[in-house]
């Protein structure tokens, strides 16, 4: 664990130390969430297409990569606690938070959905269509609510 501990606070330290020293570098976004099994997650994710950063991997955290500046870092509940004084929240009872993706068409939103329920996700609410925005709801294995979306900017 401390292993990993030093990896990721050294990789922030350089992060922040870049950014502060460069006008071309874009935020990066990560984005933390306490997982029950780190290896059925991985599995579930897998399936769903995402790649898993195996530089900041071990038995506590996988770094899930969404884009090339947005990552998500997913840590087992024991090692999450590390980094906070607050209890997790119970995801069978209540919601910490949506995440929000955009997909490049709404063909790609019902591909999406379509893996999530084939590898062990639920769809979290019935197809929301705007005209201008499509978007679909699904519950990963932790209880996490993410939504898939596709927005016709042209409309």
């Amino acid at each position: 664990m401390l292993v990993i501990r030093q990896q990721v606070t050294s990789y922030f330290k350089a992060l922040i130390l870049f950014n502060f020293y460069s006008d071309t570098m874009t935020t990066k976004i990560f984005l933390n969430l306490p997982v029950k099994d780190l290896n059925k997650t991985i599995e579930f994710f897998t399936k769903l297409g995402f790649s898993f950063d195996p530089q900041f991997t071990d038995e506590n955290a996988t770094c899930m990569i969404v884009g090339e500046d947005i990552f998500i870092m997913l840590l087992v509940e024991k090692f999450f606690k590390t980094f906070t004084k607050k209890e997790i929240c119970d995801t069978a009872q209540n919601t910490e938070m949506i995440v929000a993706l955009s997909a490049e068409s709404r063909e790609k939103v019902d591909q999406m959905i379509n893996k999530v329920v084939e590898a062990g996700g639920t769809e979290y609410r019935e197809p929301q269509d705007h005209g201008w925005m499509y978007e679909r709801s699904f519950e990963d294995i932790n209880g996490h609510i993410w939504e898939i979306l596709y927005m016709d900017e042209m409309r």
